[in-house]
Parts: structure tokens; sequence; C-alpha cells
């Protein structure tokens, strides 16, 4: 097992405090703030340690305060409903006495049914562009510019490959579908909720960035203040974590210093395994300079 996949398992792997409380932390990496996706992961694995023999298909949150990475997390699981085919769960994440951030997930019993899927948009494999990493190491080595050796020095346990990618230090308008291919860097153990929540880790990378870049920002404007308010999935059918997905990100919307933004999860074959969506805070100080 490679070294990231250790800190992924690692990093949702939560220590249990009683049966419905549970302690996460967060990595030392320089983040001013909590990876959203860690959080989302985390609590998803909180619910699913309170489920027995059901996955989940479906989780709502919502990003109340920022997070602290320098304190543990705690997870706190109400039991909401056991149902016949649906069990639900409610999960909030605390630091400080205060809530940081709030989940209901939803689990259902395995059943057969009518099946229909958008098809996977034209994409070229994952093999025929560098990774997010070779990219900063390139971009850092050739300008060495700070934000290279700041992103370079985060903890990135999943492998990313962008088939859209746009130089933050010379940003220009991307308003068509983004597409990254992403999976974890190495192998995970078979057990599905693993992976269900290892694409819950995953699914905050990429996701904001496609409302920001329609208008030609990224992180680097010092005018833009950016974060998730909520974020949503719902999966549909299997898949391992472990193994390429082509992640689809579009922005229909942003109004009101917020930024509407969809993600559709493809395995490599074209079978549509989960839809993602997330509304984020896109304040601009001076808006109509851009």
């Amino acid at each position: 097992m490679s070294d990231s996949v250790h800190i992924l398992l690692d990093r949702l792997d939560l220590e249990t405090l009683d049966s419905n409380l549970f302690r996460g932390h967060s990595p030392q990496d320089g983040r001013p703030r909590v990876y959203g996706g860690q959080v989302v992961g985390q609590a998803l694995v909180a619910a699913c340690r309170t489920v027995q023999g059901r996955l989940a298909h479906s989780l709502h949150a919502y990003f109340l305060r920022p997070g602290d990475p320098s304190r543990p997390i705690l997870y706190e699981v109400d039991r909401i409903r056991d149902g016949r085919s649906f069990t639900t769960r409610r999960v909030v994440a605390i630091q400080k006495g205060e809530a940081i951030f709030s989940m209901s997930a939803s689990f259902h019993a395995e059943e057969r049914g009518l099946e229909h899927q958008l098809p996977a948009p034209e994409a070229a494999p994952p093999e025929s562009v560098p990774s997010n990493s070779e990219r900063i190491d390139e971009a850092l080595a050739a300008t060495g510019n700070p934000l290279f050796e700041f992103l370079k020095a985060l903890e990135r346990p999943i492998e990313q490959r962008d088939l859209d990618a746009v130089d933050p230090t010379r940003p220009r308008k991307h308003q068509a579908p983004h597409r990254v291919w992403f999976r974890a860097g190495g192998a995970l153990p078979d057990d599905p909720l693993i992976h269900q929540c290892v694409l819950a880790y995953a699914s905050d990378l990429s996701l904001l960035d496609s409302c920001i870049l329609w208008h030609g920002v990224t992180w680097l404007d010092p005018r833009l203040m950016a974060a998730s308010l909520d974020h949503a999935i719902w999966f549909h059918r299997p898949f391992r974590a472990d193994e390429w997905l082509l992640y689809v990100c579009e922005s229909p919307s942003s109004a009101s210093g917020r930024g509407m933004n969809h993600g559709r999860i493809f395995r490599a074959d074209g079978t549509l395994v989960a839809s993602v969506a997330q509304e984020a805070l896109m304040r601009m100080t001076d808006p109509l300079a851009i």
C-alpha cells in the first residue's frame, strides 16, 4: 500500500469515543482552514460506523464555520431512522463547542429497478496529460513562485490529471465543462463504504473552480473571497475510488455573491457512478473590475 493511501486511510479512520461520537484529525500542511472534502469524508465515515449492511445513496451537507486544522474535530451522529429499506443519519462536526459542519446521509438496501444515464463526455485518457503534482513541480522549477511551493507542500492523497488545466498565474475564462481524472494514490481495501468515503473526500477538489473560472478568476485574485457553502452527493452505481474516475464539473449560474457548481463522476468505461452539487461563496470586493 502506498504512503499516500496510508495517509488517506489514516485521515478517514476516526477514533471512536462513544457509540455515536467520533474524533478526526487534519494535516498540518500549511492550510489556513480544514479542507472541506476531508470533513465530508470524515462525516460520512462517522455515519457509516452506525449503519449495518447498507451503502450510502445520498448526503446533503452545510459548511457552517471554517475548520481549524490545528484542533481535532468531533463528529456526533444522530440515528434518526432505521427503516425497512432506508437508514437516515445526521452528523454534526464540532470544534471549540461550536458546529462547523452538518450533514444528513441516507443509506439504502440494494434493489433492482429501471436504469438510465446520460452519456459521459469525450475525454482523453488520464495518461495523456501530466498529473497535477507534476504540473506543480514544473511550475515551481520554472517560476519559483511561492504559490507553487505552498501547493507542493499540501497533503495530496488523491492523484489528479486535469484535462482542462488553467494556469492560476495567468487565468483565462473557462466556460465549458471542466474535466479532471482522479483516483486514490494507491490500492484501497475492497470495502465499498471505504470507496464511497474516499470519493466524498475527493469530491470537493476542482468543483468550486467551475464558477470562478467562468469569469477568468482564480484563487490568487486578492479581490476574491471563496468558500464552499453546501455540498451534496448522490451515489448511483458501484465503483472503485482507486481506479480512474472522470469528474466533469460545470457552473450553470452565479448570482448574489454565490456560485452554483454541478459535477458528474464517471468510471473509465463511461458508467455514471455519482452526481455532486455545491453552492459556493464567491464574493468579489470589486466585481465591476472583472
